[in-house]
């Protein structure tokens, strides 16, 4: 029988995270890369993980990820939100865990654009009376 592989897609913003998850040793390789490589920022680590500590799966499973699109932090987000879904097809048990936590809500917070006879999104240009 072929090893079982969980997968699942996670957003934040403008980043997009295809993500497989297997039994294993806990190796998380992410754009072909460690994780240690991939990602320098602590913070950024802590909220790939949090869904894994949550469920106690942490050091348990193999996690493949394939990122791109957004910046760092954004791709974090995205990573967790993709690792909560796919914990939820290894073990449906994880759902009100994981839901309560509210890592199964993708952040749709995205940057505005920015509207033309304006100096940003909302910011208008300074008016001089005089």
């Amino acid at each position: 029988m072929a090893e079982q592989r969980f997968n699942a897609t996670g957003k934040r913003k403008t980043a997009v995270a295809r993500v497989w998850v297997k039994p294993g040793s806990g190796v998380v390789v992410i754009n072909k890369k460690p994780l240690d490589t991939y990602i320098d920022r602590e913070t950024s680590k802590m909220v790939i993980f949090q869904p894994l500590v949550l469920t106690g799966t942490y050091g348990k499973l193999d996690i493949s990820v394939n990122v791109q699109g957004g910046g760092g932090s954004g791709q974090a987000g995205a990573i967790r939100h993709g690792i909560s879904k796919a914990l939820l097809e290894y073990n449906p048990e994880f759902r009100e865990v994981l839901k309560r936590a509210g890592f199964l809500t993708r952040d749709s917070r995205v940057k505005e654009r920015k509207k033309y006879g304006k100096r940003s999104a909302r910011a208008r240009f300074q008016y001089s009376k005089r």
